[in-house]
């Protein structure tokens, strides 16, 4: 008389149409908590943005301190433009940091908004632009 042994039992593969209903409830998982993450990914960018900015303005408040007059361009802050009251460089690491989406901060002097305007023109990179691909000027983040 042959027995089977009571821990044994029968292994069935997969069907097809339970590993279509996994793979469908991974996809939507993955579809809902994709988005919640790039826009807390997004949002931290535009604030590291924020930051830079003011630090970049008081970079350029500490060149006017002490040569008088605004520099003519962001690299006067970490490379001397010539003479002797220039007592830089007035950004640590002395670089001129790009944005965190890669670009450049725009500098001009005299600005429209004050005596110089820095802007950075957020995600995607052009003027304009709402919420996270929205301008993000120096005269905005001074409140």
């Amino acid at each position: 008389m042959k027995t089977r042994p009571a821990n044994r039992r029968a292994t069935h593969p997969f069907t097809l149409i339970e590993l279509m209903i996994v793979l469908i409830i991974l996809v939507s998982l993955a579809a809902l908590v994709t988005p919640a993450f790039m826009s807390k990914a997004e949002k931290a960018k535009y604030q590291s943005a924020q930051v830079q900015l003011k630090l970049l303005v008081n970079a350029i408040h500490d060149y006017f301190l002490d040569m008088g007059e605004y520099p003519d361009d962001l690299d006067d802050l970490v490379q001397s433009p010539g003479g002797e009251r220039w007592d830089g460089p007035y950004l640590e690491p002395p670089q001129v940091p790009k944005d965190p989406w890669g670009g450049d901060y725009i500098y001009t002097c005299p600005g429209q908004h004050g005596k110089f305007d820095l802007v950075s023109y957020g995600a995607d990179k052009s003027p304009g632009g709402e919420k996270y691909n929205a301008d993000i000027g120096s005269w905005i983040t001074q409140n």
